[in-house]
């Protein structure tokens, strides 16, 4: 005699599927019966002058009037932001391999570690040596660039 082809998992799953269905048609069935009740429709969310939500829509007179030409799109170009970050720094080199062509600065201020690749060097440095460089943005955090012994 054969084998009934249908699993008990797979009578499981049809079961919850069915159980689903339900309770998807009983949810149906209560908005449309809370629908009949309450005759208002849809409620709103009014967001008022300060961006708040609130069941009431916004007094007009609190409107402000903006001018489409002083929204600024995009990101300012660079000369036009202010850095923060003085565009020299000094720091003490910490390690440098020249076979591989990379090192370690530690800054003098906050006595932060930064990566040098022997393609940012300015002229040749050794270890404790003290130098000024810039830093530019890497693939895996802030590099010194533009190196020079002080």
């Amino acid at each position: 005699m054969a084998k009934s082809q249908v699993t008990f998992n797979k009578i499981e799953k049809e079961k919850k599927r069915l159980k689903k269905r339900e309770e998807k048609q009983k949810k149906k069935e209560a908005r449309k019966a809370e629908a009949k009740e309450n005759p208002q429709g849809i409620q709103f969310a009014y967001v008022d002058f300060n961006g708040n939500l609130t069941d009431t829509p916004p007094d007009p007179t609190m409107r402000e009037k903006v001018e489409a030409e002083s929204i600024e799109l995009g990101i300012p170009k660079k000369e036009d932001r202010e850095e923060a970050e003085p565009a020299n720094k000094e720091g003490k080199v910490s390690f440098f391999d020249h076979s591989k062509g990379f090192g370690f600065i530690i800054d003098s201020v906050n006595q932060e570690k930064y990566f040098v690749h022997v393609s940012g060097l300015l002229e040749p440095i050794e270890e404790n040596n003290k130098v000024t460089y810039e830093l530019e943005r890497g693939q895996k955090g802030m590099n010194a660039v533009r190196v020079k012994k002080i």
